[in-house]
């Protein structure tokens, strides 16, 4: 009887989640994320191969504001931003799009005793990510993949 509550918040967030994607896809960006913390607070993360700038989390968060409203979405406060440098590489696309940057990932299950391995993203092919490590070429299961970050260069 405990879960049911939790069950009917989750579907709920994730029809704000899909609401967001499309709206944000409309305007000609990417979703990288969405956070929400137990104050009310609503994260959006947005994403174009040009770059994001204050204007664009500006459009993007205005569209938002008036969605919201429209559709009843509670929440207290919106915050629209870049993923960063450091930008988090969520789905599959991600690691195509980024193949020759270096990226840090955490996996669920180690392979050869590690959880952690930062090198260069390589190709993708049937859910296999190949990644360059030190020279030494690792195979990691997207699966697998807990998170993953790409590393800054300088």
């Amino acid at each position: 009887m405990g879960s049911v509550p939790v069950f009917y918040l989750w579907v709920a967030i994730m029809d704000v989640i899909k609401l967001i994607e499309t709206t944000v896809g409309g305007l000609g960006y990417e979703l990288v994320d969405v956070e929400r913390s137990g104050r009310g607070l609503l994260r959006v993360f947005i994403d174009k191969p040009a770059g994001i700038a204050v204007e664009d989390c500006q459009i993007v968060s205005n569209q938002l504001t008036r969605l919201f409203t429209v559709e009843n979405v509670d929440y207290d406060r919106l915050e629209v931003s870049s993923p960063g440098l450091d930008r988090p590489l969520k789905k599959e696309a991600d690691f195509v799009r980024f193949a020759g940057c270096k990226a840090q990932l955490k996996l669920r299950m180690p392979i050869n005793a590690r959880k952690s391995f930062t090198g260069i993203i390589g190709a993708l092919a049937d859910g296999i990510l190949q990644m360059d490590v030190d020279g030494v070429q690792v195979g990691i299961e997207l699966a697998n993949v807990d998170k993953a970050r790409l590393v800054p260069t300088f």
